[in-house]
């Protein structure tokens, strides 16, 4: 699977240029060739808590764009987008294919940090799904930090997604989440953040490929850009066949 991580700057609460900007960069992919296009969290709008203006229905005018947008460029396309639910909306990554199939994952982990849970619900479950014959799992920035989906899902996953908003002033810990996940579960780990200033905030961006041994595959910050990688899932097996981890993992024994 050839995957586009997309990173670019998003325009606050204003998901019409938001779409324009991304529009081009998708072109980008779908001419290199990428089965998956990465865009970042909530890319049509910045990480705003106004719900009331940004999160849109499902079938809204985002959800339709994305679907436009994949089925034109042929092309399976991953975005971070706010949706209206009860009892408060959700922070979603919604896997879009040229066919119009459309599935979703909702960010389990609000960011209490800046007060998100006040405005979003969190979600219930891990998601996997398969593109181009590989299996990703989507997560969603702050659920970066929190190791127990990521394991969850490890044996059925080839590579993790990771979408964001994640500040500068904490990138430090964003660069070395992102290679400690791919080590501890021998997967790819593809990071996708976006860069400029939103409401106040800094983002660097550092969007990066990392390899199930850790390896930085492809990483940039600061710029808009799109980054290409390959991801095999045959170097995933290859990898967990060579040293085997996960195969001695011992959960019944990890508890008082």
């Amino acid at each position: 699977m050839r995957a586009a991580l997309i990173q670019m700057d998003l325009a606050w609460e204003d998901w019409s240029r938001n779409h324009a900007r991304a529009a081009q960069h998708l072109k980008r992919a779908a001419d290199a060739g990428a089965d998956l296009a990465v865009l970042p969290e909530m890319f049509a709008s910045g990480f705003s808590m106004n719900t009331v203006k940004i999160a849109q229905p499902p079938g809204g005018p985002t959800e339709r764009w994305l679907l436009g947008m994949a089925r034109g460029l042929s092309i399976h396309l991953l975005a971070g987008v706010a949706e209206t639910a009860s009892p408060l909306p959700v922070n979603n990554a919604l896997l879009v294919s040229p066919e119009g199939e459309i599935r979703r994952y909702s960010k389990i982990h609000p960011f209490s940090f800046a007060g998100e849970e006040k405005f979003f619900q969190g979600g219930e479950g891990v998601a996997t799904w398969e593109v181009a014959g590989t299996r990703i799992t989507p997560l969603v920035c702050y659920d970066l930090r929190f190791p127990e989906p990521f394991r969850l899902a490890a044996r059925e996953t080839d590579a993790f997604v990771v979408i964001a908003n994640w500040p500068e002033r904490r990138r430090a810990h964003w660069q070395l989440l992102l290679r400690a996940r791919a080590v501890e579960n021998q997967a790819f780990v593809l990071g996708v953040n976006r860069v400029g200033d939103g409401d106040g905030v800094h983002y660097a961006g550092d969007t990066a490929a990392i390899s199930p041994w850790g390896e930085t595959l492809a990483s940039a910050a600061e710029i808009e850009t799109v980054l290409f990688v390959d991801v095999d899932p045959r170097q995933v097996a290859d990898s967990r066949a060579r040293f085997s981890a996960l195969a001695d993992r011992r959960p019944e024994s990890y508890r008082r």
